[in-house]
């Protein structure tokens, strides 16, 4: 009984050790690879390509479109919000060559109701009512919007200049369509910022997205563009060209939206690029000072929040790597392994607090004098120290960024955030790893709804 006890203990001092290197090393990968983008950031903020212009919020929202523009909602069971986003996005931007296309189901008649009772009349709202019982696919909903799109060209013999999508939650910012259909001038896909709302109610799950899109539509997705690399699609706040949508379509009968991916809109900007397209990312700040972005409330229960990240992961990374390939030329290869690499984050997070807990236990027996000590190498304090400041530079980061756009304590609560992110992307790596397993076995790619129960405009004043 002894020599097991010896055995266990041995053995906890091994993992304890193996579990120290393992997860130092990777981290140290990772948080050099962010540190890149840091020192990207820094050189372009300080040539000027980074640095966030400002523009006259009247001017833009005043300005005459170019062309007729197309806004695509696929909407199902959105009755909670479905109405505000319409009836807000209607009077934000009332420029008379808008259409604006609402996908919903017929077995969804709360959806329906809801969608024309804030309507209000206004002539350039199409409701488009799918026959086929929902839900289908977010991919599914887009190509049938898409299709009524081409319906409403050939009957009035027009031609829709821009497409831009969005979600049935979203508060769309009233100078962003002008402003859009200016840059598609010289862009055949064109992505604003997406900005999650703190939620009052959700301080530590529904408001962590502050701060992930806050470093990424601030840093990440700045340095890209920068860089020429080609640019992710958010699926809320971007726009294509008619012409480059019309391209992309005729490499599938559905329509330009892939049906058998999970993160179709991530894809669609790729692909952009696929086909010799230029993306951008427009980051302009209003001369009120507000960001020029698209705003919603992200899920505020864990459960949502672990299936959303879950198939973000699942597409992106999981999918992704079958469906998209690695691009060409260094650039493309780093930037599409940072989007994929969600499952490996997982993995590292998961077994850095598996470490914390068998140091902490291994700590308990050597106090009591059941478990030998062991002293760590010259290298594997280097290993802790470097770790150690390289999380500190994170997470001063990690608040720069947010405070910057959610003011100082957001961004103090965005560092203290930092385990409950953690742990929501275990979970949604883990989620998302079984899902791929799944399909790989023959089932088809499950699309999980995201619940909304609230809009912006429904507690703010809109923009």
């Amino acid at each position: 009984m002894q020599d097991l006890a010896v055995a266990v203990m041995q053995g906890l001092a091994l993992a304890e050790r193996e579990l120290l290197l393992f997860a130092g090393i990777f981290f140290i990968i990772g948080a050099l690879d962010e540190l890149a983008i840091d020192i990207s950031w820094a050189w372009l903020w300080l040539r000027g390509p980074a640095r966030t212009r400002s523009v006259d919020r009247a001017s833009a929202e005043k300005a005459a479109l170019k062309g007729h523009a197309a806004v695509f909602i696929p909407a199902w069971s959105e009755a909670q919000v479905i109405g505000t986003t319409i009836a807000h996005l209607l009077k934000a931007w009332p420029q008379a060559e808008l259409r604006l296309f609402v996908g919903v189901y017929a077995n969804d008649p709360a959806t329906l109701e809801a969608a024309l009772e804030k309507a209000s009349g206004d002539p350039r709202l199409r409701l488009v009512v799918l026959d086929n019982a929902g839900p289908t696919s977010k991919a599914d909903c887009l190509n049938r919007l898409y299709a009524a799109m081409q319906a409403e060209q050939a009957r009035h013999a027009i031609t829709f200049r821009q497409v831009l999508l969005h979600d049935a939650e979203d508060m769309v910012d009233p100078a962003v369509l002008a402003l859009i259909d200016r840059a598609l001038e010289t862009a055949d896909f064109v992505q604003i910022p997406v900005q999650p709302l703190p939620q009052r109610a959700s301080r530590w799950i529904g408001s962590h997205y502050c701060e992930e899109f806050a470093e990424a539509h601030a840093k990440a997705m700045v340095v890209r563009d920068a860089f020429g690399a080609a640019l992710p699609a958010a699926g809320v706040g971007c726009a294509f060209t008619g012409s480059v949508l019309a391209r992309l379509a005729k490499a599938s009968e559905a329509g330009p939206f892939d049906q058998d991916s999970l993160t179709e809109d991530y894809e669609l900007g790729l692909r952009v690029r696929d086909l010799g397209g230029t993306g951008r990312f427009l980051r302009l700040r209003g001369d009120d000072g507000e960001l020029v972005a698209t705003r919603a409330y992200f899920p505020a229960a864990l459960p949502d929040a672990v299936r959303q990240k879950a198939r973000w992961v699942h597409g992106i990374a999981l999918q992704g790597w079958d469906r998209m390939g690695w691009g060409r030329g260094p650039l493309e290869s780093w930037m599409r392994m940072r989007d994929r690499r969600g499952p490996m984050v997982a993995l590292v997070l998961f077994l850095a607090y598996l470490l914390v807990a068998v140091a902490g236990l291994a700590s308990v027996l050597r106090s009591a004098g059941y478990a030998p000590g062991w002293e760590p190498t010259t290298a594997m304090w280097w290993l802790l120290a470097i770790n150690v400041a390289m999380f500190g530079w994170r997470a001063l980061m990690r608040f720069a960024f947010t405070a910057r756009e959610y003011g100082a304590f957001e961004g103090l609560r965005a560092v203290l955030r930092l385990p409950v992110a953690n742990i929501i992307a275990i979970m949604a790596g883990r989620r998302a790893v079984f899902a791929y397993a799944r399909t790989l076995r023959g089932g088809p790619p499950l699309w999980e709804k995201t619940h909304h129960p609230l809009h912006p405009a429904m507690e703010a004043k809109p923009r």
